[in-house]
């Protein structure tokens, strides 16, 4: 491991760190698992509680109808999932579900809606959403496309603590998956949130047909955002029935874990989130995600329209694991 290169990413000085390039993020993916795995849960116990994992919820407030056409998500509209198109869920509705949350265990609750960009009267109750979550003393966060100018500023206003919009793959990927939109629009976006003081949550999804080297480039892309986000959602592809991607081949297990770890490495200081697929992961695998540096789930039996490993199950898992959760983040 000698002959790799250490990149000191994310430092508190304001100093920009040399960017992990492509090749020194696949040495990493190539390096032998034991080795790999060591590394990694060093960097974690450098950075983080070893045994702690944050249980974060996520709903989803406005459902199907999307505009979109991402080969993944079984929300776009032109994609016959099954998925109907609901009308957004009210406020009281919302922070009923939050409270649900919090009385289960979570200590961030995450809204999702599937538009493609909020309009000025959707984005009204979302921030009544955002606000009497907040003062349920959760952690809060929302995903709900690409934002125009002025809305995180009102979000960041409502008490919104993290905005999530993945970058999704490699740069050089995005178009096999994406045609409605490029990866810069969401670079854009997620400038804008980083403009209006919030922090970011911004990850991508394995085993869409990648290459380990595309799955390098993406851990790299966002490893060199500066500063790179405080919260890292690692999801693997849900295959869903009349999604393009319903007939991609499986992703090696091990090959997950491997992403787990290198995001760890690249980016010490973020929540790294093992989020989408782990209803179709053994307990040894998720096992070895928080060995290999993940410490916060997405917790509760739904993650927005495909299924997730139901509370009791999560929390026999954790007991058996040793595995406490994670307190919520102060001046809530």
């Amino acid at each position: 491991m000698d002959t790799l290169e250490k990149h000191p990413q994310c430092p508190d000085s304001p100093s920009r760190p040399q960017p992990w390039s492509v090749d020194a993020v696949v040495a990493l993916f190539d390096l032998p698992f034991a080795d790999l795995m060591f590394r990694a849960q060093t960097v974690h116990r450098e950075n983080h509680d070893p045994n702690a994992v944050q249980r974060s919820t996520l709903l989803s407030i406005k459902t199907g109808g999307c505009p979109e056409d991402c080969g993944y998500c079984p929300q776009a509209a032109r994609h016959d999932t099954g998925v109907d198109n609901e009308p957004m869920m009210s406020v009281d509705a919302v922070v009923e579900a939050a409270r649900s949350a919090k009385a289960n265990g979570a200590t961030r609750f995450c809204m999702g809606a599937a538009w493609r960009s909020p309009k000025q009267r959707d984005l009204e109750p979302v921030l009544a959403m955002v606000r009497q979550v907040r003062a349920l003393g959760l952690e809060t966060c929302a995903t709900l496309g690409m934002l125009k100018p002025g809305q995180a500023g009102q979000l960041r206003e409502a008490g919104l603590d993290y905005y999530n919009h993945n970058l999704d793959t490699a740069p050089e990927f995005y178009g096999d998956i994406v045609s409605t939109r490029t990866q810069q629009d969401r670079l854009d976006t997620l400038a804008q949130v980083r403009s209006a003081g919030m922090n970011v949550c911004c990850g991508g999804i394995v085993g869409m047909g990648e290459t380990r080297r595309q799955r390098a480039g993406l851990i790299a892309t966002l490893a060199n955002l500066d500063p790179c986000p405080e919260s890292v959602p690692i999801n693997h592809l849900v295959r869903v029935p009349g999604t393009p991607l319903e007939n991609e081949d499986a992703l090696d297990p091990l090959e997950f874990v491997r992403t787990v770890a290198v995001a760890r490495i690249t980016m010490p200081r973020a929540m790294v989130r093992l989020s989408a697929g782990r209803e179709e992961m053994s307990e040894a695998v998720q096992a070895l995600c928080f060995l290999a540096g993940a410490n916060s789930v997405f917790y509760g039996d739904r993650l927005l329209t495909t299924g997730n490993p139901d509370v009791e199950r999560d929390h026999a898992l954790f007991d058996r694991l040793g595995i406490h959760g994670l307190e919520p983040a102060t001046g809530h």
